[in-house]
């Protein structure tokens, strides 16, 4: 009756439950962090994502409190009405500054 004295340490189906409980575990507290990240732009009021930026098919997601609103550009050139307000300059550093006429 060798049979009926199987161990249960030679069973590979046991090692290959064991693998998939811990890759559980893993994508457990990967999405805790991901949660939990301070630059999550869902954890904030207020979100402007921008996808393709200055391509002709950028697009524009806005989170304002709980409304979400998309903007598509059309790839045309927009035209205003205004005045010329200031000047901006980039210093070395990498910082901008305006300087107002």
């Amino acid at each position: 009756m060798r049979f009926l004295d199987h161990d249960e340490a030679d069973d590979p189906i046991l090692s290959v439950v064991n693998l998939i409980d811990l890759f559980l575990v893993v994508i457990g507290i990967l999405m805790i962090v991901i949660v939990q990240n301070p630059l999550n732009p869902f954890n904030s009021e207020n979100v402007i994502v921008v996808e393709n930026p200055g391509e002709a098919n950028m697009r524009m997601l806005v989170k304002d409190g709980k409304e979400l609103k998309e903007y598509q550009a059309s790839g045309e050139i927009g035209e205003g009405e205004g005045a010329k307000a200031g000047i901006t300059y980039r210093l070395n550093d990498g910082r901008m500054i305006y300087v107002p006429e």
